[in-house]
């Protein structure tokens, strides 16, 4: 490969692509509430504001790779895992360690102008740009110094906001102008499971983050409560999909929210049960924990288009 092909496949490991369909399905969600509920849904919206959310996610994602650049080189001592320790593209010199900051301003940069056009050029409604603000406020300085939410107890909190009501909310108003009440509720089971797949995350780093002091939930409760944690979370978001049903999503959601459950429970069990102290459990069960996650997401967009 020439040196070019290696720094864009760098590049690319660094910007975590699989990673992005946590912020990109809620957006999309967003879309299809607003094309359903109130029959508005124009395409070059939904394709700038696509384009908005990943790049706060690319901001987030690389500001965290040049961050926690010390915690996530011991992790790879420990054993590498596919959902936690960054991409390993810093530490094994693939690039400069300061292109990461670098494309982390960048995104922010192109972020903020992407929010501009959906505001100047499509009439979005005086909410677009603060909005943006706020994605980049949680996603940036989740891991970047002085204010690196993820030390302080309430990292976890801001990933669920920016993951969960955020991008379903921005997806609704930018098609429409407003948010709809019904917004609110489907967004909570997703903030719930995206919490989740943070905490479970922090696991496989537990004894990297513990010993460069990277203050996390895992670490403040000790891996025996943050399972018990996880299966109050799980539980409050199988509640969550079943009331925002009573509030108007289609009652078919149910159905197809039957297998997402099913595998929710399993894993609450498995946490509770200790498993997550098999090194190879533990990495499936953080791939699983995604599924749930995105699984969730998945349920209301077919429940609304089916």
């Amino acid at each position: 490969m020439s040196v070019t092909g290696k720094k864009l496949a760098a590049w690319f490991a660094l910007s975590r692509p699989p990673f992005h369909s946590v912020g990109v399905l809620p957006f999309v969600l967003g879309n299809v509430l607003a094309w359903r509920m109130a029959g508005l849904f124009r395409w070059a919206v939904g394709g700038w504001g696509t384009l908005g959310v990943v790049l706060v996610m690319l901001a987030t994602y690389y500001a965290g790779e040049y961050w926690d650049y010390a915690e996530d080189a011991l992790s790879g001592q420990f054993g590498r895992s596919r959902f936690a320790g960054g991409s390993g593209v810093l530490q094994g010199e693939l690039l400069p360690r300061r292109a990461a900051l670098w494309g982390s301003l960048v995104s922010m940069a192109f972020a903020l102008g992407v929010a501009l056009v959906l505001w100047l050029g499509y009439g979005t409604g005086p909410w677009t740009v603060p909005f943006a603000v706020l994605g980049l406020l949680g996603g940036f300085f989740y891991s970047t110094r002085p204010v690196r939410w993820v030390s302080t107890g309430v990292g976890e909190l801001w990933i669920a906001f920016c993951y969960g009501w955020l991008p379903v909310a921005v997806g609704y108003y930018l098609q429409v102008g407003e948010i709809a009440p019904l917004v609110h509720w489907v967004s909570i089971p997703i903030g719930l499971t995206i919490f989740n797949v943070i905490l479970l995350n922090e696991f496989p780093d537990y004894r990297a983050d513990s010993a460069t002091g990277k203050t996390n939930l895992a670490v403040r409760l000790g891996r025996e409560r943050a399972a018990w944690l996880y299966g109050a979370v799980s539980g409050a978001s199988w509640a969550g999909v079943g009331y925002s049903v009573s509030r108007g999503v289609p009652l078919r959601a149910m159905w197809f929210y039957l297998p997402i459950l099913l595998l929710s429970l399993v894993l609450v069990v498995l946490m509770i049960g200790g498993r997550w102290r098999e090194r190879q459990v533990l990495e499936r069960l953080c791939a699983t924990n995604l599924v749930v996650n995105l699984g969730t997401t998945a349920v209301y967009i077919l429940a609304f288009v089916s």
